[in-house]
């Protein structure tokens, strides 16, 4: 099955109002950038998506990607763990004025959070967190002489995610540290759309180096030229 699109818009259609959406990314590394600046133009053109959950490692940077997202609007709940990144205003504002919730967890627990919603694993329990304000309100058992609190699977409607290679049928590779949380939300959400730096033929990807087979995705759509997060912060964009 061939999974590509022609172009960014295409590739979001079906993204609606209240949806939750995972971003891969650690900071700008593999961050979807041109898929979630599509994505505000969407919503500048017709007031939809809105009052979006967001899973991401952190609340975004500056005026772009995420952050955009926030001061455009867009987004309800923040689920992350770093909502203090290196330039977090557009969330700041948006929390302090009340206008947007926010979910903090654990790294880790993020990601095993997210793992386990991919695997169908409702719950685990982890020492992470117990005995703070992060463990309030959720139940905790012993094991072994030691308090474990748990956590809660992490699914998502849609992830939007950046790959180094993807082939027609979905399969992925990933560059480096961009590689991130993005094979965890492939499996975690329903509709898993991925900006490819290149799309090459069935094929043309070694099957051992293939980290996301297609299975997990749905949409595909190449972005050669796709742009950095700190290099947009470098020079001051705001989109």
């Amino acid at each position: 099955m061939d999974k590509t699109v022609a172009d960014l818009p295409t590739a979001l259609a079906g993204i609606k109002n209240g949806m939750v959406l995972m971003i891969g990314g650690f900071g700008g590394s593999g961050a979807p950038i041109e898929l979630i600046h599509a994505l505000i133009d969407i919503f500048k053109a017709t007031g939809s998506p809105k009052n979006l959950t967001l899973i991401n490692n952190n609340a975004g940077n500056g005026r772009i990607g995420i952050a955009a997202m926030i001061d455009a609007g867009m987004v309800a709940k923040m689920v992350c763990s770093f909502p203090r990144s290196a330039d977090p205003r557009a969330f700041t504002e948006k929390y302090l004025a009340g206008q947007i919730d926010l979910e903090l967890v654990p790294q880790g627990t993020l990601a095993e959070r997210i793992r386990a919603g991919g695997a169908g694993i409702p719950a685990f329990y982890t020492p992470t967190s117990f005995g703070t304000d992060l463990a309030k309100g959720k139940p905790v058992a012993e094991f072994d002489g030691r308090s474990y609190v748990q956590e809660r699977w992490l699914k998502a409607d849609v992830a939007l995610l950046k790959a180094e290679l993807a082939d027609r049928q979905g399969n992925l590779t990933f560059r480096k540290a961009a590689r991130n949380f993005s094979p965890l939300m492939a499996a975690a959400a329903t509709m898993t759309i991925v900006q490819a730096h290149q799309v090459v033929e069935p094929g043309d990807i070694d099957p051992e180096q293939v980290i996301t087979p297609g299975l997990f995705v749905t949409r595909v759509v190449e972005v050669a030229d796709a742009k950095q997060e700190e290099a947009l912060m470098r020079d001051g964009v705001a989109y």
